[in-house]
């Protein structure tokens, strides 16, 4: 696919996705999304690939929000189809990717930009960083699975507050919520997420797998998040990744995972 509103790096076996449309302030309309959708699976499917940072071009946003205009005409099944496809084609997506997924969030994260970089497994922010679900104020509500990751991750009264208010929070007290890992400067921040995805490089990809796969499952009404550590931990008793890094522990050695 070529892109024309992303970007996509590469070093050191880290890829950086940049959403790339700082007219628009970097919001998402549906060829980003579907832009966003391949970039992910592709890199996903790239052994070489370890860890994702997805981040916004410029300072002021990492994504303002949806492109209103698409779908400002829709009709209640329209509007149904676009929140079922979007969470699907690329929220879902990012959530339960095989690979780390960290969101750089510089600037505004509104609507679904934040729902984005809650899709992601943790969020770092540069101290000009401000996120918030606004869509009540435009007479709809979040849709890309704002009201589920929001609750689970500062709670359900501060989520409540921050989607009724419509209001934002800054870097700072984003922090505070533990809605964002990290705050650094702007300048600072895609070092840093360099810095903590070149640790996680170091680490089994096939364990890291089925971590995220065990944490999420503890999210899932529908599933059992202890059993399903279980299952993936006797899982990794069968894989190279788990024969190399009990081999090198012994031998007082660094290890050399094979991702399998």
């Amino acid at each position: 696919m070529d892109y024309e509103n992303i970007y996509i790096e590469e070093e050191n076996n880290i890829a950086t996705i940049t959403i790339n449309r700082p007219k628009k302030l970097n919001a998402l309309n549906k060829r980003t999304i579907e832009e966003l959708h391949v970039a992910f699976k592709e890199l996903e499917d790239d052994r070489e690939i370890k860890v994702i940072i997805i981040t916004g071009s410029g300072e002021k946003a990492f994504v303002a929000g949806a492109d209103i205009s698409e779908f400002a005409e829709f009709s209640v099944e329209q509007g149904r189809e676009l929140a079922a496809k979007g969470q699907q084609t690329l929220f879902d997506l990012v959530d339960n990717l095989s690979t780390p997924v960290i969101a750089a969030v510089n600037g505004f994260a509104l609507g679904g930009g934040l729902e984005l970089a809650m899709a992601c497994h943790f969020r770092v922010a540069s101290t000009n960083a401000k996120m918030g679900l606004p869509e009540v104020s435009l007479g709809v509500i979040p849709g890309y699975g704002g009201t589920q990751r929001l609750p689970q991750l500062i709670g359900k009264g501060r989520a409540m507050e921050l989607i009724m208010t419509a209001g934002m929070v800054n870097a700072e007290k984003a922090l505070e919520y533990g809605l964002v890992n990290h705050v650094v400067s702007l300048e600072e921040l895609l070092p840093f997420c360099l810095k903590i995805a070149s640790r996680i490089s170091n680490n089994s990809t096939v364990a890291i797998k089925y971590a995220i796969k065990a944490v999420n499952a503890g999210f899932k009404y529908d599933t059992d998040g202890y059993a399903t550590e279980i299952d993936a931990f006797g899982t990794c008793f069968g894989t190279e990744d788990f024969k190399e890094g009990t081999t090198a522990f012994l031998e007082k050695r660094k290890a050399d995972f094979p991702g399998s």
